[in-house]
């Protein structure tokens, strides 16, 4: 992910307001959207599903790890629509997770990492985005902390050799629960193989996601975007609160985005959100282009 200082011998003055938009804008097209492929519900072939997100003005997607798609046909769909494939899910992480007081299960989570790292170089993504363990009744923070760390390091020198990196993404998962936290988490590892997949709508729930990105600030490698309603939590029950369209929750997009444009963010946004057939994933582009400058 390439960093620099944003907008170098930018004057600023005038409003708050007028400043961030006039940043955003001086930013063109550093924010590319993307989906998760497995969000596409269209009866189609993989070239058709990538020519279909092409067409609808996404800039890439997001592959899940292990998958029984064929390799072969999804490299020869990406070359055919010259559609990136950024990054790489490793859907593991939540059965055989890293924390687990069983040795066997951390080694099966540990395996299911390698391989979603040799997949993301299969496929020229740069992150393996990881949910690095789950605090639960049998599973202390402390524990969850120390086994995480131990099994992620063991990665590490292959997501250097491949040059992959190790995204951690935060969810409801009971671990890491302060931007403080999940800052010291990237840090203790002193590399810059390993940093965070910030997801803007799990935050909601108990904090600001403008608040996480600045803590965060160069650590965020990837965002998810979702959106949150504590209207609809406080009605219905916590995960009723993700059942809100883009754009209509309680996440501050413009607070978000100029966030973004302090830390100087630049790179992939992917929607994490049910998907659908053409109608729907057009209506998801539109509304990321209205909360996300693009």
């Amino acid at each position: 992910m390439n960093r620099r200082v944003f907008m170098r011998g930018f004057a600023f003055g005038a409003t708050g307001l007028a400043v961030g938009k006039s940043l955003w804008q001086a930013r063109h097209g550093t924010i590319r959207k993307a989906v998760k492929f497995g969000m596409v519900r269209e009866e189609l072939s993989i070239l058709e599903k990538f020519q279909l997100l092409q067409s609808l003005g996404f800039d890439g997607v997001e592959m899940d790890s292990p998958s029984d798609l064929d390799r072969d046909e999804v490299l020869a769909a990406r070359d055919a629509t010259e559609l990136p494939i950024h990054g790489v899910v490793d859907s593991v992480h939540w059965q055989k997770t890293l924390s687990h007081p069983d040795a066997a299960v951390r080694a099966e989570g540990l395996a299911g990492l390698m391989t979603a790292l040799k997949d993301a170089h299969a496929y020229g993504a740069s992150t393996v985005l990881l949910v690095p363990a789950v605090v639960n009744k049998e599973v202390s923070y402390a524990d969850a902390y120390r086994r995480s760390q131990a099994e992620i390091r063991k990665a590490l020198p292959m997501a250097v050799e491949l040059g992959v990196k190790i995204a951690f993404e935060n969810v409801w998962n009971m671990f890491l629960l302060s931007p403080l936290e999940c800052a010291q988490y990237v840090d203790d590892f002193e590399s810059d193989h390993v940093g965070w997949y910030f997801d803007v709508g799990n935050v909601v729930n108990y904090g600001w996601p403008e608040h996480w990105i600045r803590t965060l600030g160069h650590r965020i490698l990837k965002l998810d975007i979702k959106e949150y309603s504590r209207g609809k939590r406080d009605q219905e029950g916590p995960y009723a609160g993700f059942r809100v369209p883009l754009g209509e929750g309680d996440c501050d997009w413009p607070a978000v985005t100029a966030a973004l444009a302090e830390i100087g963010y630049e790179g992939w946004a992917t929607a994490e959100i049910p998907g659908g057939d053409r109608t729907r994933l057009a209506e998801i582009a539109r509304r990321m282009d209205n909360i996300l400058p693009t």
